[in-house]
């Protein structure tokens, strides 16, 4: 039978969770209340910090005092570090110097220490003075009192406790560390947000807006020479103004929620534009003047919504490029669906469209150049150029599932 740790059984785990989320006052009054009880067990009266070896004086009314001024004032020690380590140092050191027994209550000492250097923010120098100047201090008291102890032997005390100390202080660097880590990383994934969702509005403006004003040029040329259909190009113009602004909803709608991506977003990602409506791409060129030959290879299975929509983004940019420097000429889709790629090649008869041949940038690049960045952070590849033969041609190869790239 294999072993489980203590912790991986279900009901210890949602315990453990549960007292992490407790408030940092209540957790360490609790470690308080703990300390102050064992300090009093017979069998712990023995363990503890202890400097001076002074000979033994019985306990009073006095000594459970210090005992309790050493222990209870831990149920602050994070939120005033430097006011819990001032009251159990000073507690610590009239305990020494009166001779008392020593008690579990004085490891409250090395807890403060700890903690000051863990979570004292302001005046770390000044308290490590203080609290140097306050050891050298005891240390000619209880010299003064008939302590066989010698200068070594207050040294090496004084660097145990130093340890202590340093021990918090590397803990608070290291959580500094992991913070500033995370915000930098919050940062980054922001600029990359910001950048995504900048790259979304312009596919959407720039092919919505081109195909309105195409359709609405057609529009006013056949009013005077043919004005039955001058209401088709009308219709044209308002369903491509639709179907912006169902795509800019989808978009703001993102961005005001969280901030995340579609693929994060399982309530809002059926809402985004996926290649099951690459048709209504092709129906909207061809509502605009362009010739458009559009078939699929393959069936299509269910895919990844950066998938998707990447894959759609590409046949977008494609034909609105065809509708701003085609002039009217032919242009060819085809989707090829794999089990593991999805292939898409546009070609269009007429002149290459100079945006579209601009150097990729990774930054937040525009258009096909942008769209070649964002395509291969998908483990795919796009080419875009003009044709051989005359024309441009965007070629495009996008794995299915991008973690197994």
């Amino acid at each position: 039978m294999s072993r489980q740790a203590p912790w991986s059984f279900p009901m210890l785990r949602v315990s453990r969770d549960r007292w992490r989320e407790r408030d940092a006052l209540l957790k360490d009054g609790v470690l308080a209340l703990a300390l102050t009880l064992l300090a009093f067990v017979p069998t712990l009266s023995k363990i503890g910090a202890q400097i001076g070896d002074l000979p033994e004086r019985p306990a009073n009314l006095l000594s459970v005092g210090l005992v309790l001024a050493q222990s209870l004032p831990l149920a602050v020690r994070r939120r005033w570090p430097a006011a819990c380590l001032a009251v159990v140092a000073g507690a610590f050191a009239v305990h020494q110097a009166m001779g008392f027994a020593t008690t579990f209550a004085s490891m409250g000492l090395y807890l403060a220490l700890y903690s000051a250097g863990a979570h004292q923010v302001r005046f770390r120098h000044g308290l490590v003075v203080v609290a140097s100047t306050g050891y050298a201090v005891l240390a000619v008291v209880l010299d003064g009192r008939g302590s066989p102890l010698s200068v070594p032997d207050y040294l090496a005390f004084s660097l145990a406790l130093a340890a202590v100390w340093l021990v918090g202080s590397m803990v608070r660097t290291r959580r500094a560390e992991e913070a500033e880590r995370r915000r930098l990383a919050a940062e980054v994934a922001t600029a990359g947000e910001r950048a995504r969702i900048a790259r979304e509005l312009h596919d959407v403006v720039t092919h919505h807006v081109t195909a309105m004003v195409v359709q609405a040029d057609a529009a006013q040329f056949v009013l005077t020479s043919a004005p039955e259909r001058a209401g088709e190009g009308l219709t044209a113009v308002s369903d491509t103004g639709r179907r912006a602004l169902t795509e800019l909803r989808y978009l703001l709608g993102v961005l005001e929620a969280t901030g995340e991506s579609a693929s994060a977003d399982p309530a809002g990602a059926g809402r985004a534009p996926a290649l099951g409506r690459v048709g209504d791409l092709v129906e909207q060129a061809r509502r605009s003047g362009q010739p458009v030959e559009f078939s699929e290879q393959g069936e299509r299975p269910a895919q990844n919504v950066d998938v998707e929509l990447a894959a759609y983004r590409v046949v977008q940019e494609a034909l609105t490029n065809a509708m701003k420097y085609a002039g009217g000429k032919p242009t060819r889709i085809l989707l090829r669906h794999g089990e593991q790629h999805i292939g898409i090649e546009v070609t269009t008869d007429g002149p290459a469209a100079a945006p579209a041949t601009r150097k990729p940038d990774p930054a937040g690049g525009r258009g096909l150049a942008g769209l070649r960045a964002r395509v291969r952070m998908l483990g795919g590849e796009l080419e875009a150029g003009p044709r051989p033969g005359g024309g441009f041609g965007v070629r495009a190869t996008i794995p299915t599932d991008p973690l197994r790239k």
